[in-house]
C-alpha cells in the first residue's frame, strides 16, 4: 500500500543566503515534506516503529535548517531530502523550502525551491 507521510510548515530560523547579513542576522525558512512509503505494516500493527516517526522527522529536518548553513536552498533541499531518504522504508520524498523573508526589495508572498528524489 503506497501511501503519503507529510510534513508541511515547519518553521525553523536558520542562517542561510549569499549575504553576509543573512549569515549574521538569520531568518525563517519553512519546510513542508512529503514522503512516500508503504505504510501496511503499521496500519496492521498499529505500531509507531513500523513507519516514519513524523515527530522525530521534524526534529531531523529542523536541526539541518538551524545547523551549518549554506548558500542556496537548493543545496538546503537536497540535505533535507537526505535526511527524509536516511529512512530505508522511504521509496521517495520531496522537500520544498519556502524563504519567506527573502531580501528581494519588492512586495512578494513567498519564494520558494522544490526538489523530488526517488531510490534507484
Amino acid at each position: 500500500m503506497n501511501s503519503t507521510i507529510a510534513l508541511t510548515g515547519l518553521r525553523v530560523r536558520g542562517r542561510h543566503g549569499v549575504f553576509e547579513h543573512e549569515r549574521r542576522d538569520g531568518q525563517h525558512f519553512v519546510v513542508d515534506a512529503v514522503l512516500e512509503l508503504d505504510t501496511s505494516a503499521a496500519a496492521a500493527s498499529d505500531d509507531v516503529r513500523d513507519t516514519v516517526d513524523y515527530g522525530d522527522l521534524a526534529q531531523r529536518l529542523a536541526a539541518v535548517v538551524a545547523g551549518e548553513p549554506v548558500n542556496l536552498l537548493e543545496t538546503l533541499v537536497q540535505r533535507l531530502l537526505d535526511v527524509c531518504l536516511d529512512d530505508e522504508r522511504v521509496e521517495a520524498a520531496t522537500v520544498t523550502v519556502h524563504k519567506p523573508q527573502a531580501p528581494i526589495p519588492l512586495a512578494f508572498a513567498d519564494v520558494a525551491v522544490t526538489a523530488t528524489r526517488a531510490r534507484a
